[in-house]
């Protein structure tokens, strides 16, 4: 283990090492600015053949060929309190290789708590299966920076021993350090990992109650389980139990705690065991109240873990999280959600085309529909204005002007124009490069050309589903945090950029370098979002950079500036507009209708047969005022006062005939109602 006790001794044996492990003659070397401090960048180079470098340097994880031969996983701890979650994904992500075979070598990065977790490959992986792993470990583990897996030209770290920039070296804390120098590992291993981890993608809590197919055997305390051998934790499962759950989403640890728990064959009893002593369990012993929390009662905690059990073993008994009976659905979630990050991608390379005039409420636009495509797992998808309105935070006249921006600009085309009650359809696919049908999944998209190696003997990963639901998180996360009160257009209120802005910070402090180059505004204007961000309490400024607030402070920003509820007025104003809409096109149908139905015998609110007949409407005729003409304003207080906005079909009137049996059934089983 390298642990050496002087600086020149250090300097010495990792620059040994450099040489041994470097899978290019050179390394990068880092820069310094005028006053010579030494920057976190590394702009200069040197021989592995020459003389040490006199500042830190970082090895390169591919070869001149493209071809990763190191991996490497940079977990970032900026903050102080960032050490413990930087320490506790690399105890995953070390578990997770040894799983698969792959030796890893984990080091301290530096003094500020960040870890590298290392593994040597004796055949290369190009940088797609490189970038696909780097995803689905930065869902899994949050602290992971996926910029040098994801470039195999640049992408580089300092190796274990090699000094840092703000003084100490790269630590080893476990592994040994010849398995970086004779690798074994082989492209069949990293695709085993990078399945796990796509696996881990999908592990989340369900949000409903699921039945099992079949009975479940019980133990002799009468809860359920899995029968077979009992299997130690899976390495996310077993860091969830040491996991400090009173500083984190509690209830979220404790579920992968029980997953992992139930899958490895554990019964109820094994994990009540831990409850006194193991930090993830933390969920059951208290909850919280405020911003503290507070102890369950034994009853209550034995409550709690009862039915989050029985909850994770009808779970793990049901679920397969993956591709469910459709052999097809990986391949076309993969064709889908491959489309929709190349287009993530182009659009973060021209950032400063949103950022100009209605750019910032364009981008709203293009997530969303990028969002709802990634749902529909369709390339064409009906978006009306309303709707992108609501997702996207904005109104819908700068929603409809969005659309036709983003079109004129090539980003989406417009498919079907508005027909009836349904509204019009747009893709983020012009070019139609994303297969239409079940059929031609997989023959549309090519690959970029690669050198022929060992991963083109392997079959195809099933990752499809994963890469689905890691850009569904991503992108709700970034839509969900930018259509906010706070965030709507006219002051007090901050804008659109300003929602944007803030969608793409985080919990971990980042630069003004960083932030002006993602939302593409220039270092001044970003600056001065970042001030007002800052000002209204949301965000907070530290040495580092820009973070969010422990607590999400966006309402109370909102109370203060007194735009709190402004969208949800828009959003009880739009109901209320679709509602009369459809109102109108029920009266017109059956104003044109050839045989309509007599005035008389029409059904009046909440009266619809079990087919209605063209022409009905839940709210029953439209008002009609004494000409005969359509009184609008009555419609509105219908809907808005006695419905708000919400129409309600329940029967409202009595019936004096007998139903017969086959009407008793319909009625008992649909609640339908014979009309006429």
């Amino acid at each position: 283990m390298l642990n050496p006790s002087t600086r020149h001794g250090a300097s010495a044996e990792s620059w040994t090492l450099t040489g041994a492990l470097s899978p290019r003659p050179t390394v990068r070397v880092a820069a310094v600015d005028a006053y010579g401090d030494v920057l976190n960048t590394y702009t200069g180079w040197q021989r592995i053949t020459g003389t040490e470098p006199a500042r830190p340097w970082a090895v390169y994880l591919a070869g001149r060929d493209g071809l990763f031969r190191l991996l490497c996983f940079d977990l970032d701890a900026k903050t102080p309190g960032a050490a413990a979650a930087a320490a506790r994904d690399a105890d995953v992500l070390a578990g997770l290789l040894v799983d698969v075979g792959l030796q890893p070598v984990v080091c301290a990065s530096g003094p500020s708590g960040g870890r590298h977790v290392w593994a040597a490959l004796a055949e290369g992986v190009d940088e797609r299966a490189a970038a696909e792993l780097a995803r689905f470990a930065k869902h899994v583990c949050p602290t992971l920076d996926t910029s040098q897996l994801n470039n195999a030209a640049t992408g580089c770290v300092r190796p274990p021993g090699a000094p840092h920039r703000a003084g100490g070296h790269s630590t080893v804390l476990s592994g040994e350090l010849r398995t970086l120098t004779e690798p074994t590992g082989t492209v069949a291993q990293v695709r085993a990992l990078t399945q796990r981890l796509a696996r881990l993608v999908d592990d989340a809590e369900p949000a409903h109650t699921i039945d099992p197919h079949k009975p479940l055997p019980l133990d002799d305390h009468s809860r359920l389980f899995l029968p077979g051998p009992r299997r130690e934790l899976a390495a996310v499962s077993a860091a969830a139990l040491r996991e400090d759950a009173a500083h984190g989403d509690a209830s979220a640890i404790l579920w992968r705690v029980l997953i992992g728990a139930v899958a490895a064959r554990w019964r109820h009893a094994d994990v009540a065991a831990l409850v006194d002593t193991a930090p993830g369990l933390e969920h059951v012993r208290s909850y919280r109240d405020g911003g503290t929390r507070r102890t369950r009662g034994r009853t209550d905690a034995a409550r709690v873990l009862r039915r989050q059990w029985d909850k994770a073993v009808k779970f793990v008994a049901t679920t397969d999280r993956q591709i469910g009976d459709d052999p097809t659905f990986d391949r076309r979630a993969g064709a889908i959600a491959a489309h929709v990050r190349e287009l993530q991608a182009r659009a973060d390379a021209s950032a400063g085309r949103w950022t100009r005039g209605g750019g910032p409420a364009d981008r709203r636009i293009l997530d969303v529909l990028c969002l709802i495509t990634l749902q529909a797992l369709s390339a064409a998808v009906e978006a009306d204005t309303r709707r992108l309105a609501l997702l996207a935070g904005v109104g819908r006249e700068t929603a409809r002007t969005a659309l036709l921006r983003l079109s004129d600009d090539g980003w989406i085309a417009h498919v079907r124009a508005a027909d009836g009650p349904h509204g019009a359809h747009w893709t983020i696919d012009p070019a139609q490069v994303i297969p239409n049908s079940q059929s031609d999944v997989g023959h549309k998209r090519t690959r970029a050309p690669q050198g022929p190696g060992p991963q083109d003997q392997l079959p195809p990963m099933t990752t499809g589903a994963a890469e689905r639901t890691s850009l569904l998180a991503t992108l709700t996360d970034r839509t969900t945090a930018a259509a906010h009160d706070l965030f709507t257009l006219g002051r007090p209120a901050l804008g659109h950029h300003a929602g944007n802005t803030y969608a793409r910070t985080s919990s971990e402090p980042q630069t003004l370098d960083d932030l002006s180059r993602a939302t593409g505004a220039s270092f001044t204007r970003t600056a001065l979002t970042l001030d007002r961000l800052t000002s209204a309490g949301v965000l907070v400024r530290t040495a580092q950079g820009w973070r969010r607030t422990a607590v999400d402070r966006r309402r109370a920003a909102a109370v203060r500036a007194g735009v709190d509820g402004s969208l949800a007025q828009r959003a009880e104003r739009y109901s209320i507009e679709r509602e009369l809409w459809a109102w109108w096109r029920a009266e017109d149908t059956w104003m044109r209708a050839p045989r309509r139905t007599s005035s008389k015998r029409r059904p009046g609110r909440g009266q619809l047969a079990l087919v209605p007949e063209d022409g009905t409407n839940a709210y029953g005729p439209h008002p009609r005022r004494g000409d005969g003409r359509l009184d609008w304003r009555e419609a509105r207080r219908v809907v808005q006062d006695e419905r708000g906005g919400v129409a309600q079909r329940a029967p409202v009137f009595d019936r004096t005939e007998p139903l017969d049996a086959t009407e008793q059934m319909l009625s008992d089983l649909l609640g339908a109602v014979r009309i006429a």
